[in-house]
């Protein structure tokens, strides 16, 4: 009876003790220099918004915050540098929407995304635009499609490689028009641009925030956008929906996630605070003119979504046969 009462007292000593550090950590928290992983190359998507998003966070947090891209192998490469860090708050990671599908692409990741790394927030997301090049006869998501039956191997599409978000798209707009298209993958955004906009290829699925400054000088035109509803930055375009495509939504987005383990306190914070960031009016201004909108979720929502999105193209996936060892 005696050793039981003591070993009760020491569980709950140790419970108490842990407590009391958590507590400590989040009233002291931080004390020191943050690290947030862009597992992609400066200059991109994600790069591009936590460049003007981490010197906010820093004067809100009070320490600096470093951006550390290590780019390579679809941003798995640095998610899993990340997963490996101390969950001790002073990492971050910063995922694009190929972090979901990764798991079903990559065949010998060195992470699990959902044991290894715990949910932050989602913090904005925005539609792919459908653009082509003005060389292609068609002025709408329907002519596209009377094109590509007509003569199957005359539109070709650009993307930044098997498994990115605008090679799943097209396949599953490919599916639901009953068209086959071309698929022509590139190493990355810059170089499927190029072509796109030199005529090399005929469409792509890009981002709005990348696409509304080709779409506003006329060198490519926009066809439709992926989500639900129109987006006021390209208010003149139609969805996909209202082109024929029932229940046609996919965005794009960037999330953040920590080590796993990361405490619970921590995550919080960082969650509030970027809430508050991407709310600001100088966020607020850059995302009107990309087509960005705030999500700011919570991490339940956000790792439930994160599972939903992995269940949503797993099927594509598979049925596409893509596979990176």
């Amino acid at each position: 009876m005696f050793i039981k009462k003591r070993r009760l007292g020491l569980l709950a000593a140790v419970t108490a003790s842990v407590l009391i550090s958590a507590t400590a950590h989040a009233d002291n928290y931080p004390d020191k220099p943050i690290r947030v992983v862009v597992p992609f190359p400066a200059g991109g998507f994600v790069d591009g918004l936590a460049r003007p998003m981490m010197p906010l966070m820093s004067e809100r947090l009070g320490q600096q915050i470093i951006i550390d891209n290590k780019g390579g192998a679809g941003g798995t490469i640095g998610t899993a540098e990340a997963a490996r860090a101390q969950p001790d708050g002073y990492t971050f990671l910063m995922v694009f929407d190929s972090h979901a599908v990764n798991p079903h692409i990559y065949s010998n990741l060195a992470y699990d995304s959902e044991k290894d790394l715990a949910a932050v927030s989602r913090l904005v997301r925005n539609p792919l635009v459908l653009l082509a090049h003005p060389s292609v006869q068609a002025n709408s998501v329907q002519e596209l499609v009377e094109l590509a039956k007509k003569d199957p191997e005359s539109i070709s599409y650009a993307t930044v490689g098997p498994g990115s978000s605008n090679h799943l798209t097209a396949e599953l707009f490919a599916r639901q028009a009953g068209v086959k298209l071309t698929h022509i993958p590139y190493r990355g955004g810059g170089p499927a641009q190029t072509d796109l906009l030199g005529g090399h290829v005929s469409i792509m699925f890009l981002s709005s925030s990348l696409a509304i400054p080709h779409v506003k000088s006329g060198k490519l035109k926009a066809l439709a956008v992926t989500s639900a509803e129109r987006s006021p930055a390209l208010a003149d375009t139609p969805t996909l929906i209202e082109s024929g495509f029932a229940d046609f939504d996919v965005q794009s987005w960037v999330g953040l996630l920590a080590p796993a383990g990361t405490p619970a306190p921590v995550l919080a914070r960082w969650g509030e605070e970027a809430t508050h960031v991407l709310n600001s009016p100088e966020m607020q201004d850059r995302f009107k003119q990309q087509g960005l909108e705030v999500v700011a979720d919570s991490p339940e929502s956000f790792a439930a979504f994160l599972k939903k999105e992995g269940d949503r193209w797993g099927s594509l996936i598979k049925e596409l046969g893509i596979q990176i060892n």
